[in-house]
């Protein structure tokens, strides 16, 4: 067996079954004319599939709620155009004998009014304030949050109709979920303003209703993050205690997997109560609820999210640390971003102990489907 046996054992939990434990992190691409995808994004996932990635998690897809992107070439996940295309991806990706989510998105006030498949559509947050304190929009009420909330398990619905295997729910890096857990943006007095546990109530809802819309055999994925987009220094849990708290609420409502997004996994989380080298993000999320967790985080590369997206180039990294921590069970799962962005057969050449041939990320590949 290669040293990266523990990267290719396989993973089991309700109707999900892996035959590894790689994952193709979620990438916002834009290849989808009006928000339908093309053959072009059917061939890339399927591409991936066939080469040993064993769950794909798609690009971020909107939800239905008109001022969700701000961009009309990121993908719907409503409209019969739009879920027609998909259609056609997991068809694709499941004749390659791969496992797919959808990741369903809503980017909240990172969207800009006047842009995306609606432009004449107002933005969504959790109180129309800006991450700089600027009151732009009025406050949504509290019918109108609820509203949002069936957005998403209405997209959910859907990926169960046409035959996901998992959904993957977007809560991290300051989009709409993420604006309710930020004190910054989220200002409200009713139930879901507060203290941090209060301001995941709106997250906790719409991890319920999705459960609903998928039933009790489809596992629901939360992403999450402590870093913003619009902040990379926030943290909205800054003890293990806060963090237990805050994760209670997700375990309380259902989620069946955490995934935890960091801008490099090798970070202890909370270095002061375990040292330098202690838990990442993930390790502590599967220490506090005893969930399944997905690590994320510049793997494979030596660079990290934020860097290469701009364009700065990122060596690849030996994959020796990821592999050891999964190997002791701080993690259960590895998503893998840019690196398969760069290369669709990078599982397969690390399955094979093709090392040597792995590619440094590119940022043109941004540009590209291959």
């Amino acid at each position: 067996m290669s040293s990266a046996a523990p990267l290719f054992e396989p993973f089991k939990l309700k109707s999900l079954e892996l035959p590894n434990r790689i994952v193709m992190a979620p990438m916002t691409r834009g290849f989808s004319p009006n928000g339908v995808p093309t053959k072009d994004v059917v061939d890339y996932y399927a591409r991936r599939a066939a080469a040993d990635v064993g769950l794909i998690i798609s690009e971020g897809t909107l939800v239905p709620r008109k001022g969700a992107s701000d961009n009309a070439n990121y993908p719907l996940f409503h409209t019969e155009p739009a879920l027609a295309g998909w259609k056609k991806v997991i068809d694709a990706v499941h004749g390659e004998g791969g496992k797919m989510a959808p990741q369903i998105w809503h980017q909240g006030l990172l969207r800009k009014s006047g842009t995306g498949h609606y432009p004449d559509a107002p933005s969504d947050s959790p109180s129309g304030v800006t991450h700089k304190g600027k009151q732009i929009f009025e406050e949504p009420s509290e019918s109108e949050v609820a509203d949002m909330v069936a957005a998403y398990a209405q997209a959910a619905a859907s990926a169960r109709e046409l035959g996901f295997d998992t959904v993957e729910i977007h809560g991290a890096h300051g989009y709409l979920i993420d604006e309710f857990f930020w004190d910054v943006m989220n200002k409200r007095e009713d139930k879901y303003g507060g203290t941090l546990v209060e301001r995941a109530t709106f997250a906790g809802e719409v991890i319920s209703e999705v459960k609903k819309a998928v039933g009790p055999d489809i596992p629901v994925i939360l992403r999450f993050s402590q870093w913003k987009q619009q902040d990379y220094d926030a943290k909205l849990a800054r003890t293990p205690q806060e963090f237990e708290a805050f994760l209670k609420v997700f375990v309380d409502a259902g989620v069946d997997i955490l995934h935890a997004s960091q801008r490099r996994f090798w970070e202890a989380e909370f270095p002061e109560d375990d040292g330098e080298n202690g838990l990442n993000t993930a390790g502590w999320a599967k220490k506090l609820t005893g969930l399944p967790t997905i690590t994320v985080g510049s793997v494979g590369l030596s660079g990290e999210f934020i860097g290469g997206m701009r364009g700065e180039g990122s060596k690849t990294r030996p994959l020796t640390d990821v592999i050891e921590r999964l190997e002791k069970g701080e993690f259960d799962l590895v998503a893998v971003g840019r690196a398969l962005l760069q290369d669709p057969f990078w599982a397969q050449k690390v399955k094979e102990g093709r090392t040597d041939e792995l590619e440094g990320y590119d940022a043109k590949a941004m540009a590209t489907l291959y």
